[in-house]
């Protein structure tokens, strides 16, 4: 690891953690417990960096608040006009997420890189280092500039919108839901995103309207659905997704499918078309997990969701 020297230009590296920090305990348990300068140091660069640790967990538990962190640490960090660009180690379970949550906010034309591991790091075969030091190179890279945030992983780099991820285990574990990196929608001004709260509920063939009529009493702030096919639902759950819509509760329709973008096309009182003359949004091409994140920020910063689909 190269630490910068006075007036010297500087990747920034941010950790929060996941497989690519973790190590195995005695019960054969993955857990975090490497710092950001441990991983800089491991995978071999000598690029000049500077290294920061965000917090340090599984990504499952990446909350709204860590989230909104980040957020923050990448705002200030880009005030320096020294940083080429920020590098950020997160966990692979919810990078996607993550990821768009920081692109829709991000302005900046230096790139914001995120990487992570699907092996530990005393894996004999780790990588996570591999992973990292490439993303640093991208982030001093001056082509990599204007692209929005994007994540590298597996010798891929793939940008934020519309990404999934597509294994469990394989090395290569990220994927675009469309055939071609889709346009980015206009930068919105950060705002809070801790504090609301938009479920996700998942459609089933003949799910009765129990489960939507519950969440929306509660008054959420949203509700996301991953439904079936090109975005439909059973009937009875499309009444009540359409109910909820009409009561002033946003509500998002995705899809289970892993690939292709949602289209309002089939009619009854559960198909797409339908609900979208109701007031439902179409997800577009981005899955379950994004669309909660776009609707949320969306929300956060009084910007119509459409906008951000």
């Amino acid at each position: 690891m190269t630490v910068p020297q006075p007036g010297e230009p500087f990747a920034l590296v941010i950790s929060t953690g996941g497989t690519i920090a973790s190590t195995t305990d005695p019960t054969g348990a993955r857990v975090p417990t490497l710092t950001a300068e441990d991983l800089v140091i491991s995978c071999g660069t000598d690029a000049p960096v500077r290294v920061y640790d965000s917090v340090s967990l599984d990504s499952s538990s990446m909350g709204l608040g860590d989230v909104d962190t980040l957020i923050q640490l990448v705002g200030k960090a880009l005030a320096d006009a020294l940083v080429t660009g920020i590098v950020i180690t997160h966990g692979t379970d919810s990078m996607a997420e993550t990821a768009l949550a920081l692109d829709l906010v991000h302005s900046d034309p230096r790139p914001v890189i995120l990487t992570g591991a699907q092996r530990p790091a005393d894996h004999p075969h780790a990588d996570g280092p591999e992973n990292l030091r490439r993303s640093i190179e991208l982030a001093a890279d001056p082509l990599a500039r204007g692209r929005g945030v994007t994540v590298h992983f597996g010798g891929d780099t793939l940008a934020a919108r519309g990404l999934m991820k597509n294994d469990t285990e394989a090395l290569w574990a990220f994927a675009l839901t469309a055939p071609l990196t889709l346009p980015r929608p206009a930068a919105v001004a950060p705002a809070q995103l801790e504090g609301l709260n938009v479920p996700i509920l998942r459609a089933w063939p003949g799910a009765d309207a129990s489960l939507v009529d519950h969440v929306a009493s509660l008054k959420p702030d949203g509700i996301v659905v991953e439904g079936l096919g090109s975005g439909n639902v059973s009937a009875e759950m499309g009444e009540a997704l359409a109910r909820a819509a009409e009561d002033g509760i946003p509500v998002v329709l995705t899809t289970s499918v892993p690939y292709g973008e949602v289209s309002f096309s089939y009619g009854g009182a559960g198909g797409g078309a339908t609900l979208g003359e109701r007031g439902v949004l179409p997800g577009g091409w981005l899955r379950a997990g994004q669309a909660r994140i776009a609707l949320l920020t969306a929300i956060a910063t009084g910007t119509d969701p459409r906008a951000l689909f």
